[in-house]
């Protein structure tokens, strides 16, 4: 019986016939029935197991794992390791490579409701606070030469009105309105190393203008290189990386944090409200309710009561969380 993730993982490899990404160890003991015995209440146990499996690797001169490969990293049993001919993950990469990339059905516009109950509800995003969002509508803008990489997908902001006293709210607006807080996001169904350094300085383009710019994803590939290009990038330019996880909405995490910048582009801004109405409205929305000191929802995106229920039924994705009650 696995009492611990590197138990179950000890259990599963005995009999693999390959080296397994962590994500496959917990299918394979989801599918023998042997995930049902872990007494664990994350919504992501995988996510768990591999990080065990990588620190333990990492940290644990007698582990009893080996990391073999990393485009994505697997594992095995040091025991077995004579068993893996030396050309064995070259050719698992190299048959995986040729697989075909599989396009989400779902349209990208369907993650918007997603980003907007991520930004609103998970707390590795916003610290407790209350972030909503409003979708950028590129057909409207109005048509010029310079626009291209302008108008991020979506916006959004945070006003401490739920936070603050009221006369500390009154005397930030007399004072420097340092208060609010700007969000832009670029948004794309999946990166891969196909699209990820157009769809990363897209975002560095349209999100110069907000105190924080995010590129989000519902797919990020699984690949130590990639990954760790994608947070070379983050620290470079300072496009944070978000991912939206369809199975659990829930788990949804921030790959790599954004760079938080003290002020803002106002060029920029002025020129978006110019060729933008959904942007210039977005303003005008933010001005009403500071002054006004109350949050009018309906002008923002609706967040979806019952996020799960929305992906199962718009996207046609089965979702895991429940299984791991």
């Amino acid at each position: 019986m696995a009492n611990s993730f590197l138990d179950l993982a000890l259990e599963v490899l005995k009999t693999a016939e390959k080296p397994l990404t962590y994500q496959e160890i917990w299918d394979v003991a989801k599918s023998s029935g042997l995930a049902a015995k872990m007494k664990t209440t994350g919504k992501t146990p995988w996510q768990s197991l591999g990080a065990q499996l990588y620190v333990d690797v990492r940290d644990n001169s007698v582990s009893k794992f080996v990391k073999v490969g990393k485009r994505p990293a697997r594992f095995f049993l040091k025991s077995r390791e004579g068993e893996i001919p030396a050309d064995a993950v070259a050719k698992i990469e190299k048959e995986e490579a040729k697989k075909p990339t599989k396009t989400p059905a779902f349209k990208e516009r369907d993650l918007h409701p997603l980003l907007a109950y991520f930004a609103y509800a998970n707390p590795s995003f916003n610290r407790g606070r209350s972030i909503y969002t409003k979708t950028i509508f590129h057909e409207t803008s109005r048509k010029s030469e310079y626009n291209e990489w302008v108008h991020p997908d979506m916006v959004g902001f945070y006003l401490p009105l739920e936070d603050w006293r009221p006369e500390v709210v009154e005397f930030n607006r007399i004072s420097d309105n340092n208060s609010i807080r700007l969000y832009s996001f670029e948004i794309k169904k999946s990166l891969s190393k196909a699209n990820y350094r157009e769809s990363y300085f897209q975002a560095v383009s349209n999100s110069s203008w907000a105190h924080e710019g995010y590129l989000v994803a519902a797919e990020v590939l699984q690949d130590d290189d990639f990954l760790a290009e994608l947070e070379r990038l983050a620290a470079s330019f300072g496009i944070g990386i978000i991912q939206l996880d369809l199975q659990d909405i829930d788990a949804s995490l921030v790959l790599n944090p954004a760079k938080v910048k003290d002020g803002l582009g106002w060029e920029t801004i002025n020129k978006l409200c110019d060729q933008n109405p959904d942007f210039k409205n977005f303003i005008e929305d933010m001005k009403i309710d500071f002054d006004s000191k109350r949050i009018h929802r309906a002008e923002y995106d609706e967040i979806p009561k019952e996020p799960s229920t929305f992906i199962a039924e718009r996207l046609k994705i089965e979702q895991t969380a429940a299984a791991d009650g």
